[in-house]
């Protein structure tokens, strides 16, 4: 497991920097940001908007893009075959591996119970996440119900309820 500025790449780079190369998201992961022709300007609550095809379900490498894109994320490859994106040391999203349903693991609340809105709201859409689900962790499918804006909305929550956890020292600046 490689920690950011330890000189190293981040696990799986060179084959995240071809893939999204071939989707024309070239330099995508390296740079932490997501593409111009899906860039847009932050909203008042410093959170980007996702804006793409609003009829093609978001895909597995915008959600990536997206997650990298949040300041200090990184990608990290903690078990063969799955991703995850981190903030400091501690996952906000599980994205899995590249093969089966795109789905993004995330929190979605502070308590099993607040995290069980989800799976009212979207019963084919969302489920427990396995071993963290009682911790208010969900998986999300990406080619589901759940529009676009509403994952985004969840990864940015799930990210600040983890950032507010980390150590003054370890949450990132900007």
């Amino acid at each position: 497991m490689l920690e950011p500025g330890s000189g190293g790449l981040d696990l799986g780079a060179d084959h995240y920097e071809r893939d999204l190369a071939e989707r024309g998201w070239a330099g995508a992961a390296r740079a932490r940001r997501r593409p111009d022709r899906h860039a847009a300007p932050a909203t008042a609550a410093g959170r980007a908007h996702c804006a793409h095809d609003e009829e093609a379900p978001m895909e597995r490498a915008e959600m990536l893009a997206y997650c990298l894109a949040k300041p200090g994320a990184w990608l990290d490859q903690p078990w063969e075959g799955d991703e995850v994106v981190k903030v400091g040391g501690r996952i906000f999203a599980f994205l899995g591996s590249d093969s089966g349903k795109p789905t993004v693991g995330i929190k979605c609340g502070p308590t099993r119970e607040v995290a069980d809105e989800w799976l009212h709201r979207h019963p084919g859409d969302a489920s427990v996440m396995p071993y963290i689900g009682r911790s208010g962790w969900n998986t999300l499918r990406l080619d589901g119900g759940i529009d676009d804006e509403e994952l985004t909305e969840a990864v940015d929550s799930s990210y600040d309820m983890v950032v507010a956890k980390l150590p003054k020292r370890e949450r990132p600046t900007a």
